[in-house]
């Protein structure tokens, strides 16, 4: 993880100090995500080979525990999807695309 300059520091404590977020609290959350991507990729890992010939370069969104996922052609259209078959449940799933790497892109 990269760290804030003394700068940057400063700013964020100034504009919110009531808002700060301990380290260890972020470090907490970085390794959930982690652990939830590790997990949706196995998941990913053994959907790719039987979905990647119909479905190529589609989007896939995948929820861990149940292993229910969701595919669609476009990024709007899977998180449609989303919001259609989730709806206001607090949900974490990860997204891939059905090709050889998995990769989305970079946001």
């Amino acid at each position: 993880m990269t760290q804030l300059s003394p700068k940057r520091k400063a700013l964020r404590a100034r504009i919110s100090p009531d808002r700060m977020i301990p380290p260890e609290e972020l470090a907490r959350r970085e390794a959930e995500k982690n652990e939830l991507g590790l997990r949706c990729r196995a998941i990913f890992e053994r959907l790719r080979p039987e979905l990647i010939d119909q479905h190529y370069n589609w989007f896939i969104a995948i929820e861990p525990d149940s292993e229910e996922y969701l595919i669609d052609p476009t990024l709007l259209g899977i998180v449609q999807k989303i919001k259609e078959h989730y709806s206001d449940k607090n949900v974490m799933l990860t997204a891939f695309r059905l090709n050889e790497s998995g990769v989305c892109g970079r946001i």
